[in-house]
């Protein structure tokens, strides 16, 4: 299931970047972050490129709802009670959080800060307005945005799941508008009309960004200062 489903929505999000990190933006790892409408197929294109692209952690979220059928604790999210979650954002745990139909989702800051400072590259899946909050504090984040090859596939990929009403489908729909208006606030930008080709298409904004002068530069600094 997408992990970033029921984030979309901006009537929905409460609450934001509560704090900023010293030097954090400059840490040995890389940070992604994938946004995509729900049903577009994002989590299965971001499961695949892990599968087979090494050094890159995928950041599990918190959240207060109840489990699904086959989630399980760790892996689709980290399932904590609505007063643990309220007690982790006045300590400011959350490097984003919002509140969503009644559930609070957010993405934790001081996982992310240590995998970074490890020399880890960390992907978030979070919405548009999750992935702007966090530029604010990572300039050089890098953002994908994941697309459906047109309207009329999304509304069928979403019937086809056969797991939510007609009025969630047009909920989805409403939403995935919005999200799609955002677009061009990202870096790269995948059509998901063959799973296999957005895939490698994925890896490749991976494996590219590593290679930007930027990205170099502060990973490699101590050979280039052999050079000088």
């Amino acid at each position: 299931p997408d992990r970033a489903d029921a984030r979309a929505g901006a009537e929905h999000r409460v609450a934001g970047v509560r704090h900023a990190f010293s030097g954090i933006r400059y840490m040995a790892g890389d940070l992604f972050v994938v946004v995509a409408p729900s049903g577009a197929g994002k989590t299965s294109l971001v499961n695949a490129m892990l599968a087979v692209e090494q050094g890159i952690r995928l950041s599990v979220s918190h959240t207060t709802r109840t489990p699904r059928e086959g989630e399980v604790e760790g892996r689709e999210y980290h399932f904590v009670s609505r007063g643990d979650f309220e007690a982790m954002i006045a300590a400011g745990d959350f490097l984003e959080h919002a509140e969503v139909y009644g559930n609070y989702y957010g993405t934790s800051r001081r996982w992310i800060e240590a995998e970074l400072a490890s020399g880890h590259d960390v992907l978030l899946e979070i919405d548009w307005q999750g992935a702007r909050q966090v530029r604010k504090l990572f300039p050089g984040v890098v953002g994908i945005f994941v697309l459906p090859p047109s309207i009329e596939e999304l509304r069928r990929r979403l019937t086809a799941r056969g797991k939510d009403a007609a009025e969630t489908i047009e909920r989805r729909m409403a939403s995935a508008r919005e999200e799609i208006s955002h677009v061009l606030e990202f870096e790269y930008i995948i059509v998901n009309e063959v799973f296999d080709v957005a895939v490698a298409d994925l890896q490749a904004v991976v494996r590219a960004a590593r290679l930007s002068r930027d990205r170099r530069q502060n990973r490699l600094s101590r050979l280039l200062d052999e050079f000088r």
